[in-house]
C-alpha cells in the first residue's frame, strides 16, 4: 500500500534497513552528437561535438547532483565508446557498477542547439545494447529495486522493445509492491512508438506511480486527448498517478497532487542555449529531492530551479548544476507561485 499523500506533499517510505541508494534509474544511455548548424542545414563539415546522454542519464545526473546515492541500471554496449560514456556518467556522480553488458552497438542521436524545446534529432538505435533490456536485468536488481526508496523510467524506456516494455512494467511493479516511490515520465515520440501502445503503456504504469512528469499539449494530446494542462492533469490522477507535473511551455509547470491545482513559473534563464534534457533534470531533482525528505512543493522548487540552470549548457548532460546552486536560485525564486488554478 502506498504512504499517504497529505496535501501539498509527498512522503516516501522509509526501510528498515539503510539502502545502498537514495535514487535507481532505469534506462537508455545515448552517444549525444551535437551539431553546431540546424540539422537541415548540416552541410559537409559542419562542426558537432560528442557526448553522452539518453533521459536516463540525464535524469540520474540531475539526480546525483540534488545529493542523492543514485545508480544507473541499464544495458550498454561493448564498443568502443562504451568506456568513455560509463567514465562520463561515472564523472557525474552516477553508480554505474550495476550496468549491464550487451554484444551491440550504443545507441545514439544528433541533435541542433535550441532553446525553446522545439527541437529535431536523428536517432540511430534500432538494435542497441540499450533496447534489450528485458525483465532478466530487472530480475537481477530485485535487491537493489526492492532496497531503494524510489525509482525513474520513463516511456522512452518503454518504447525501446517488447522486452524493454516488459522490463519496465516489472521494475514498476517490484517498486510499488515494496512500497516505493515510481517517477515516470511517458515522453511520447512518435517514431519510436504508436499512440495506442504509449497508452496502454500509461494505462498500467499510471496506477504504480507516485509522480508523473510530461508535456502539454505534445504529451497529453496523444495520451490524454487534451492540449489543456489543468485537463491533462486530472486525466493522469484519473489513471492512478497521485500526483502530476505538468510542463506548459517553457515558462511554467502545473503541479496536481490531488489538493488543488497550482501553476508555477519556471526561474528566467537569459543564457539558456539548449532545452535538451531539461524535463529530466526536473524529474531527476524533484525525486532525488523526494528521497532525501523533503515535501513535494519543496522538491518542485528544487527542480525547477535546477531545470532552469541546466538550460544553459549544451546537450542532456552539458549543464548539470550543484545543488547549492539549485538552491540559491529556488531561494530566490520562492514565493512566485502562481495562484491556485480550479478545474472547469
Amino acid at each position: 500500500m502506498l504512504p499517504t499523500l497529505h496535501p501539498g506533499e509527498l512522503t516516501v517510505p522509509g526501510r528498515p534497513h539503510p539502502a545502498s541508494h537514495d535514487v535507481l534509474v532505469l534506462g537508455e544511455v545515448l552517444v549525444e552528437i551535437h551539431a553546431d548548424a540546424a540539422l537541415r542545414e548540416a552541410a559537409d563539415g559542419t562542426p558537432a561535438r560528442l557526448s553522452y546522454s539518453g533521459d536516463a542519464l540525464n535524469a540520474a545526473a540531475a539526480a546525483a547532483a540534488a545529493g542523492a546515492r543514485t545508480a544507473l541500471l541499464a544495458v550498454v554496449g561493448e564498443d568502443e565508446l562504451s568506456l568513455p560514456l560509463l567514465a562520463r556518467a561515472t564523472a557525474l556522480g552516477v553508480d554505474v557498477s550495476h550496468v549491464r553488458r550487451a554484444p551491440r552497438p550504443n545507441g545514439a542521436y544528433l541533435l541542433s542547439a535550441d532553446t525553446e524545446g522545439d527541437r529535431e534529432f536523428v536517432y540511430w538505435r534500432t538494435g542497441s545494447a540499450g533496447s534489450t533490456l528485458s525483465p532478466r536485468h530487472v530480475a537481477s536488481w530485485r535487491g537493489l529495486l526492492t532496497g531503494s526508496p524510489t525509482l525513474i523510467t520513463s516511456g522512452i524506456t518503454g518504447a525501446l522493445s517488447p522486452s524493454s516494455r516488459a522490463a519496465v512494467v516489472a521494475a514498476a511493479r517490484i517498486v510499488h509492491e515494496a512500497g516505493g516511490h515510481l517517477s515516470y515520465d511517458p515522453n511520447h515520440r512518435p517514431r519510436l512508438t504508436g499512440r495506442d501502445a504509449a497508452r496502454s503503456l500509461l494505462a498500467l504504469i499510471a496506477p504504480l506511480t507516485g509522480l508523473l512528469k510530461t508535456s502539454c499539449p505534445a504529451d497529453a494530446l496523444a495520451l490524454v486527448d487534451t492540449d489543456e494542462p489543468l485537463l491533462a492533469a486530472a486525466r493522469y490522477r484519473a489513471l492512478g498517478a497521485r500526483a502530476v507535473a505538468v510542463t506548459a511551455g517553457a515558462d511554467r509547470l502545473l503541479l496536481d497532487d490531488g489538493s488543488g491545482a497550482v501553476f508555477h513559473p519556471v526561474p528566467v534563464n537569459a543564457a539558456a542555449v539548449d532545452a535538451t534534457g531539461a524535463g529530466d533534470c526536473f524529474t531527476g531533482t524533484v525525486t532525488a529531492r523526494l528521497a532525501l525528505g523533503d515535501t513535494l512543493a519543496d522538491a518542485v522548487s528544487y527542480g525547477l530551479a535546477a531545470a532552469s540552470l541546466s538550460v544553459s549548457g549544451r546537450g542532456g548532460t552539458g549543464r548539470v548544476p550543484t545543488f547549492a546552486e539549485t538552491a540559491a536560485l529556488a531561494a530566490a525564486h520562492r514565493g512566485r507561485g502562481l495562484a491556485p488554478t480550479h478545474r472547469r
